[in-house]
């Protein structure tokens, strides 16, 4: 008998229906959405423009290659650029996150003529070959992808990034905007303009991976923003086009396009860009920046105030709750009793990512369930 590969872990819920931050499961049940599906969700489950773009756009031509010209591409790349504050950069589409990083690191090598990377303790870039060489987590790199190529350091140490970089041998620095799977960690703002710096003055690629932090989800457009840097290369993915599988990358003047340089079969197709762009246009109209900021405030200074709470940290809403204790039953007693979806990091910080359409009620009513189950 056919089976899956049994590689997830799954809870006993099939969820049927979203709208909005709630999802609700075969048997009827409502949720509350805390999570997004790993932050995929941005403008919220079903949203009406999002679910009329996609059905217009499959309606008149759903796919064709990138031999052809597809306007949309060219619409998405002007809407990222106005609101993302990299007006002069170039946009490269394919389809998730850890194609966006491979991409990026090869670009980065491609450009300087080096092989080496430097990337941090806790990071987590994809599971593809050079995604995954430089994901700090030995238990999903296979063999094959065993290199010397990546040097890990330790986060937020500069001296150490100095160190390696005056070797001037590394393509790139490949750093989260804010570490998700590594525990929600907010990279210091003079650490993040120290790297900056050094990658400047030796050459080196700076790559900031805001597939979970960016997309308006730390408040800012990219988290990396709030210390007043801008990278050589973006990678984007999760909340792109709330759901369709994308991957992007923003790449600065500096790198010179050489036909064959980079491809993909299905990145930047009509379907993805019609998503996309119902994605930003719903952000800006809606100013989700602004409620994710004035929401996600609220969220960080009440879940201080909880019993158990060792630590808060994130930006907006990518929350991080680390518990003096480990919260496996925490999180099974706010999904089965609570009807609270949340995720994780590790073993003791509850990860909050919910949709950018969380209002100041539905903040109130997720604390309010946390706090029945941790009182």
């Amino acid at each position: 008998m056919s089976s899956l590969f049994d590689v997830y872990p799954l809870f006993p819920i099939e969820i049927v229906q979203g709208k909005g931050c709630n999802v609700w499961d075969k048997d009827g049940n409502e949720y509350l959405d805390c999570y997004g599906g790993h932050a995929v969700i941005s403008i919220g489950h079903a949203h009406p423009q999002y679910v009329e773009a996609i059905a217009r756009q499959v309606s008149t031509l759903g796919f064709y290659s990138n031999s052809v010209i597809n306007p949309l591409q060219k619409q998405l790349a002007e809407s990222l650029a106005e609101i993302s504050g990299y007006p002069d950069y170039s946009l490269f589409l394919i389809n998730s996150g850890a194609e966006a990083n491979e991409n990026a690191l090869k670009l980065a090598s491609f450009h300087t003529g080096r092989k080496r990377v430097i990337s941090f303790s806790k990071a987590f870039h994809g599971r593809t070959s050079l995604a995954v060489a430089t994901t700090d987590n030995p238990k999903i790199v296979a063999p094959i992808n065993e290199t010397d190529n990546v040097c890990f350091l330790p986060w937020g140490d500069i001296d150490a990034v100095r160190g390696e970089l005056e070797k001037k041998d590394a393509c790139a620095v490949i750093i989260e905007g804010i570490q998700g799977v590594g525990g929600v960690q907010v990279p210091n703002k003079d650490f993040l303009q120290g790297v900056r710096t050094l990658c400047t003055e030796t050459g080196t690629v700076l790559i900031l991976d805001e597939i979970q932090s960016g997309y308006g989800r730390s408040g800012k457009f990219f988290a990396h923003q709030y210390a007043d840097i801008q990278a050589d290369i973006v990678s984007m993915a999760k909340g792109i086009a709330n759901g369709f599988p994308m991957g992007a990358l923003l790449i600065s003047p500096m790198f010179k396009p050489v036909y064959g340089m980079l491809g993909t079969t299905f990145g930047g197709n009509h379907l993805a860009c019609a998503a996309a762009l119902s994605v930003l246009d719903v952000m800006k109209k809606a100013h989700l920046m602004e409620q994710v900021q004035e929401v996600g405030a609220y969220l960080i200074d009440a879940l201080k105030e909880l019993p158990g709470v060792k630590e808060v940290r994130g930006l907006g809403l990518m929350i991080g709750v680390e518990m003096n204790y480990p919260i496996k039953e925490i999180r099974q007693k706010l999904l089965f009793e609570e009807h609270l979806f949340t995720g994780v990091s590790g073993t003791h910080v509850i990860r909050l990512l919910p949709p950018l359409v969380l209002t100041m009620e539905q903040a109130k009513d997720a604390v309010a369930r946390i706090k029945r189950v941790i009182k």
